[in-house]
Formats: structure tokens, sequence, C-alpha cells
């Protein structure tokens, strides 16, 4: 990923944080690193939402909810 950007900020970090996200960095530039981390953090969040809403849901809540939208998409008009 390449990254355009034509302003920057410092961050602060204590040193021990700043030496760990460093060796995880590698060769990339700080933007594109940084951007990654924050999308897998979305993505874990995401997933994890999904596995608890999984585990509390019945195929039947599920198969409602389905219909429900299913619905919803086929009726919905704007005036």
């Amino acid at each position: 990923m390449v990254l355009t950007l034509s302003k920057y900020a410092t961050i602060s970090v204590p040193v021990e944080v700043k030496a760990r996200l460093e060796e995880a960095k590698g060769d990339r530039e700080w933007g594109e690193f940084l951007l990654e981390m924050c999308n897998e953090g979305e993505l874990t969040k995401r997933k994890k939402a999904f596995d608890e809403l999984t585990r509390l849901l019945t195929k039947e809540d599920l198969e409602a909810m389905r219909k429900s939208s299913k619905e919803f998409r086929e009726n919905f008009k704007l005036r």
C-alpha cells in the first residue's frame, strides 16, 4: 500500500512501545503500518461481535432476521 500524505504529526509513546512497534513494522512506512494495525483491530472486533451474536442467537432467530431484512429491502422505496 502506498500512501500519499501531505501533513505529518508526531506521536509520543514510551520508548518500550516504540521499540516493539518498530520491530513489528519492519521495512514498512509508519503510516502504512499503523493503518494496517487499525484495520486488523477493527476486523478483529467485528469478528468477535459476529461470533458472540452467532453464539447467542438460535438458527430460528437468524432465519427470522434474514427474512425480515429481505422483506425490508424488497419493499423499501424512497419518496
